[in-house]
């Protein structure tokens, strides 16, 4: 299903910084309150570097030792060895990189967006777009809801005024500056379909940005001017009374879901969407869609569940809606930012990942989540506000049969994706940091164990690592597992080892984890330089070196472990398909003294199991635990 476009399915979680605002290593630099500075702070900011070649194939060879057979590596050896030799294929592209490098801001961040991105044709729904599960709110009934969401939109706005003065918190990580450019693209922006490539489209530079949000509620679309006149927001009593309008203007629930169409598979999509906008009147309410500075979805309560499996089924409420029944149809999946507000109480958001990582989306998030907290002292003066407008859409035969054929797809890929999102409550970063391990070193080495005990190998594992220090910065890879990580989940089971033996194999995963990762957030890592080297043979048109056609090359691209630790002040975590058809999606947020994950997985592979992989985890965290603590008192 997945595995046409390996470059593709890099998009993943591609995104998700993996040391971005935890703990120590990122903090906000509040500044001075300067129009501009933090585009004069882009321009100090220095370029990507181009890693030295003999590094990357040297390091290349190490990722595969713990994921191939020794036969593998010594053919994989030979053809490194060809493709780096003095005057081969693989200098000649180095040079044509490190000339990109010189004469552009980014030599990777526009192939990147192409390649992970714009190229990536499955839907973004399930495989690309993560959605973030918030804390449960109490309220049980839509003036609850409704009451929410005006303090949400109210804080959404509140945090743009920041963006919008360019005032908002400076970051550094570990005292160098981060680059702020993601922050602006994140409103008022949306991805266009294309039947081969999309686009996207930021509304926000425009001579006139756009004042108002978009809000969907039973599959019917409106657009709310969340300004006054005089350009001040409006209050979160004034956004109320806009929403009770808007819920009383939708109550039909037999609409045609003309949101459903934004889940296709892109190519399908494409076809569908210049099909529906050749109506001028479908045109403009996609328009206003489209430009909108966020979109609101307020959804139908969705079957109710035990409050084990609550966390679990807000998840995929967040990633696909539930389902056409539900409310896969009250969304606009192209749409860059979608918060979603149910009515039961569940809430969270979906983000398109074109234009954004999770760490911005984080920032964003806790400022929204604190707004929502403070308790409303203005009281809005009665002024009488224009109704909303709704967005009509006129619906031909041929839309609703791609209306018909988008829900048939959706309802597939709801019943595949199996999601297990979990509060694990024994201990958080605090046990990492009192035997001086990093937290995040620490829960990837558990993922390690846990998957090693299910499948007795090693598999490939992607984590994502943040190129913010540098200008227009996306992300790289780090590679978790090691030979170091290998040795220690063989050891951990083995009763001929000593506990003090498998701890000194622990801290050394750990240490060697930690050493992967420093490389790859001041661009030293291994994968995007081979994707460079990749995209520059295409660009030159030369025939493809043997390197990217063999197998271990594809072995090392195929990860059954696509990870991201996305941190947040909010009790809160993100979740994410698997990136591959026979893999898992596993994302977490340490908090002091509980761990927030989610684990994905796909039903239509018999091998892998969310809930299963999840249960290791657990085990395996506290197996380790136990481990550090033992030896402790036993050197007592």
């Amino acid at each position: 299903m997945l595995c046409g476009n390996m470059l593709g399915l890099l998009a993943k979680t591609m995104a998700l910084p993996v040391v971005a605002r935890s703990g120590r290593l990122l903090k906000p630099v509040l500044a001075a309150r300067v129009p501009g500075r933090c585009l004069l702070r882009q321009e100090v900011l220095p370029k990507l570097p181009v890693p030295p070649l003999q590094q990357t194939c040297e390091r290349y060879l190490a990722v595969l030792e713990p994921i191939v057979s020794e036969e593998e590596l010594q053919h994989t050896r030979q053809l490194v060895e060809e493709f780096a030799r003095a005057g081969g294929v693989g200098e000649r592209l180095q040079k044509g990189l490190e000339r990109r490098a010189r004469k552009t801001d980014n030599w990777l961040s526009e192939w990147w967006l192409q390649t992970a991105y714009l190229e990536f044709r499955m839907p973004v729904a399930v495989y690309s777009s993560p959605g973030v599960v918030l804390p449960r709110q109490e309220f049980q009934d839509r003036q609850g809801q409704m009451r929410y969401a005006a303090k949400l939109i109210a804080g959404v706005l509140d945090f743009k005024s920041m963006i919008d003065s360019d005032t908002l918190p400076l970051e550094s990580l570990g005292g160098k500056s981060l680059c702020m450019n993601q922050y602006y693209h994140v409103l008022s922006s949306c991805r266009i379909p294309g039947t081969k490539r999309d686009s996207v489209v930021n509304y926000s530079t425009s001579k006139t940005p756009p004042t108002h949000v978009t809000v969907v509620h039973n599959f019917q679309f409106f657009t709310l001017d969340v300004y006054n006149s005089d350009g001040s927001p409006l209050t979160v009593d004034q956004i109320y009374m806009q929403l009770e309008k808007i819920w009383n203007s939708s109550l039909q629930t037999n609409k045609e879901p003309v949101g459903i169409l934004t889940s296709q598979h892109r190519n399908t999509w494409g076809k569908a969407y210049a099909s529906l906008i050749k109506d001028k009147t479908n045109k403009e309410s996609v328009r206003a869609i489209q430009k909108s500075i966020f979109t609101v979805c307020l959804d139908a309560p969705m079957p109710r569940v035990s409050d084990e499996l609550y966390r679990s089924r807000v998840a995929m409420q967040m990633l696909h809606g539930g389902g056409s029944r539900w409310n896969s149809g009250n969304r606009w999946f192209d749409k860059t930012l979608q918060f979603i507000i149910g009515e039961d109480g569940s809430c969270g958001l979906i983000y398109e990942h074109a234009a954004a990582e999770g760490p911005p989306i984080m920032s964003l998030v806790d400022h929204v989540v604190n707004y929502t907290k403070k308790s409303e002292m203005v009281r809005s003066p009665m002024i009488p506000l224009p109704m909303p407008q709704k967005l009509r859409f006129n619906i031909t035969p041929e839309i609703k049969k791609d209306i018909e054929k988008a829900k048939q797809n959706m309802n597939i890929m709801v019943h595949d994706l199996d999601m297990k999102a979990i509060m694990f409550s024994h201990f958080g970063k605090n046990v990492p940091k009192l035997h001086k391990m990093s937290p995040d070193a620490f829960i990837q080495m558990a993922l390690q164990l846990a998957y090693f005990r299910m499948y007795h190998i090693c598999c490939s594992t992607y984590e994502s690592a943040s190129l913010r220090m540098y200008r227009l910065g996306r992300t790289d890879t780090i590679r978790s597992t090691s030979i170091d990580s290998l040795r220690f989940v063989q050891a951990m089971d083995d009763p001929s080892k000593s506990n003090t033996e498998k701890v000194e194999m622990l801290e050394k995963a750990v240490r060697a984890h930690r050493l992967y990762t420093d490389m790859a957030i001041h661009g030293q890592a291994i994968d995007r330089h081979l994707l460079g080297l990749k995209l520059q043979a295409i660009e030159d048109l030369t025939s493809m070196p043997e390197m990217f056609m063999d197998t271990a090359y594809a072995v090392a691209l195929h990860y059954n472990l696509s990870t991201s630790q996305v941190p947040a002040k909010t009790d809160c975590v993100m979740c994410f398909g698997p990136m591959v058809p026979d893999g898992y999606g596993v994302c977490y947020n340490p908090m002091e003294e509980h761990i927030n994950f989610s684990v994905s997985a796909f039903n239509s592979c018999a091998e892998t199991n969310a809930n299963k992989l999840a249960s290791g985890l657990e085990e395996a965290l506290l197996d380790m635990r136990d481990l550090l603590e033992q030896t402790t008192k036993a050197k007592l």
